[in-house]
């Protein structure tokens, strides 16, 4: 992803040099989804074997009709014990770049669907901006909602995606939890962070992505997970966001992780939080002799008691938090 810097800087010059209010805001939506149709590395080669999923609507925004394109990385078999995750993926590469972090979701027990916004990929063409990304979720979580009403459902986020799946736990009521990883606060607070971050470029920034005010709305138990090494998003914002929800939580600072690998090298992370906070059975193992073991039953995943409404995180092996 190419440094945030850029926006702030550039926002604060294009709106000291009055260039239109509309121009402005078409500059924000291109700097911050950087919309494409490429995917990172050879990330699209992970891709194989998953489902394309197409789901149609009638945009309010637009008036028109609009397809999301999407991969489906489904169970086999699935039950109604088998917990689904809407993925939505950060700014600048495609639903098949997030291809590797799907299927370590997949590993850890969930069923996934994850989407394009349109702007991106095969989706419907046209520049992205905060309520099309926030519409698109919308439309992709009741049509998981439709076809798996018996599952557990769960939302998920990486960076720019984070900000979007809180608005959109704020929204629904049917989700089990959310996740959130390398994501942040607000726009403004992202680009303060920069180097050009004591510029007054905040009354001009019209694509604010405020999760910090809307992660108070959420109703469902809420992880947030950062490396400790991001030098894109800086942890302290995690934590912030972290910090101002309500619901049952945790926060995992993965050490060495960066904002893009801090799923990877968290794995163990991840599986110890969602088993804590979200009451989920770790995926079988294989026995001894190599032969997958027997499939237990799981229960489908119980939020966390209710005198636990401000759960404290518990401290996970080799991290910090």
């Amino acid at each position: 992803m190419k440094s945030w810097s850029l926006f702030a800087s550039a926002t604060a010059l294009v709106a000291l040099l009055a260039g239109g209010c509309s121009t402005l805001d078409e500059q924000q939506r291109e700097w911050i989804f950087q919309p494409s149709d490429r995917s990172w590395g050879n990330s699209e080669a992970m891709s194989q074997g998953m489902d394309d999923v197409w789901i149609d609507f009638e945009s309010s925004l637009t008036g028109e009709p609009a397809r999301l394109h999407g991969l489906w990385l489904g169970g086999a078999p699935e039950t109604e014990d088998t917990p689904v995750l809407l993925y939505l993926h950060g700014a600048r590469y495609n639903v098949a770049g997030s291809a590797p972090r799907m299927r370590r979701m997949h590993e850890l027990g969930f069923s996934v669907l994850a989407i394009d916004y349109r702007g991106f990929g095969k989706s419907s063409k046209g520049l992205p901006s905060e309520d099309s990304a926030r519409e698109d979720a919308r439309a992709a979580w009741a049509w998981l909602a439709a076809r798996h009403p018996k599952q557990a459902r769960y939302i998920f986020g990486h960076s720019l995606g984070g900000a979007i799946g809180i608005d959109l736990a704020s929204r629904v009521n049917d989700e089990s939890g959310t996740i959130v990883e390398s994501t942040f606060t607000s726009i403004a607070d992202v680009a303060s962070s920069f180097k050009w971050g004591w510029l007054p470029f905040g009354p001009f920034i019209t694509q604010r992505f405020e999760a910090i005010s809307k992660v108070k709305d959420i109703g469902a138990p809420l992880l947030v997970v950062h490396g400790a090494a991001d030098s894109l998003i800086n942890p302290t914002l995690g934590r912030k966001l972290y910090d101002a929800a309500t619901v049952p939580k945790m926060f995992v600072l993965v050490e060495g992780g960066s904002h893009h690998n801090a799923n990877s090298i968290g794995q163990a992370q991840y599986r110890a939080a969602l088993s804590q906070l979200f009451r989920m059975k770790e995926p079988p193992v294989e026995t001894a002799s190599g032969a997958d073991a027997p499939p237990k039953p799981a229960p489908l995943p119980q939020p966390a008691p209710p005198e636990t409404t401000a759960l404290r995180p518990h401290r996970l092996s080799g991290q910090a938090i």
